[in-house]
């Protein structure tokens, strides 16, 4: 069980430190232990229930009133709420589907933010700042390895069922090749980039996670693209990144390689000589208009 400060509340719910502190005053809606110097620390339960009450309270429900429920009333409160969906509670409903581990609430909230903006905005305006919140859960312990690979495979399948409903380019000359380097397992990017090109009805060809080098130059001078494009999360020496892309580069003599990732972004400065930074969905789509 993980143990939040109160600015770790407010970073994942979102409702100020302040606030909280009223809440909790006034109300008694968290009751949290302390240290010996009185600082709080809150559980995973405090967590769900503030983020079932920031639901609530953006739907108009007084905070008096939801003091005065009972949990599984706060629940039943909010199933209610989950029937008629805003796409303003999607982030709740993201970060509770994560800590329950609810693949219907998950699917049905990215089901509805797709039909109602598209894959591309749901996954720049919330997918994307969801995963930065993931990311300050794993800092404070908030959730393991289980929970986030239960996410990161619904996300995936999400992105996989939207490419399958597209077309095959009817040009299959000189491909786009989609592929993460060996032992990279990350792939949500790399899944995002190929919905984007395909979306453009460009001719890809995705060879997915952890290609050994040697399969890949065999698979460019196989099916000549016009560039490759690749995404690098995972944490590795400076030199060896560097080393990577340089004679990757000779390999490929003219042929463009684009990458983005947040190791791509750190190490910009060393990689620039190869790569070209995806920085934005924007530099991706110029590239290739």
């Amino acid at each position: 069980m993980a143990e939040y400060k109160i600015k770790d509340l407010e970073v994942l719910s979102g409702v100020k430190a302040h606030t909280i502190r009223i809440w909790e005053k006034r109300y008694n809606l968290l009751s949290p232990d302390r240290t010996e110097t009185q600082i709080r620390l809150y559980t995973d339960e405090d967590l769900v229930i503030l983020l079932n009450v920031c639901l609530l309270y953006k739907h108009g429900v007084k905070i008096s009133h939801i003091a005065n429920m009972s949990f599984p009333q706060i629940q039943e409160k909010v199933l209610e709420i989950q029937q008629s969906f805003d796409l303003g509670d999607s982030s709740e409903q993201l970060i509770l589907a994560l800590l329950t581990l609810d693949e219907a609430l998950f699917r049905n909230t990215l089901s509805s933010l797709i039909a109602e903006v598209g894959l591309i905005k749901t996954f720049l305006d919330h997918l994307i700042p969801f995963l930065d919140r993931i990311g300050i859960m794993w800092l404070v312990g908030t959730i393991n390895p289980s929970q986030e690979h239960f996410i990161s495979n619904l996300i995936r399948q999400k992105i996989i069922a939207e490419i399958d409903k597209m077309p095959i380019p009817v040009n299959l000359q000189n491909p786009i090749m989609l592929f993460l380097p060996e032992h990279e397992w990350h792939e949500i990017s790399l899944l995002f980039y190929q919905f984007i090109l395909r979306e453009k009805q460009l001719h890809t060809v995705y060879l997915g996670q952890s290609l050994p080098f040697d399969s890949l130059v065999e698979c460019v001078r196989q099916l000549k693209p016009c560039a490759l494009v690749t995404s690098w999360l995972t944490a590795v020496e400076e030199n060896f990144i560097e080393n990577y892309f340089k004679q990757l580069k000779e390999e490929v003599g003219s042929i463009p390689i684009l990458a983005g990732g947040y190791q791509i972004k750190s190490n910009s400065s060393r990689l620039c000589k190869w790569v070209v930074e995806i920085e934005t969905v924007e530099s991706l789509n110029t590239h290739f208009s």
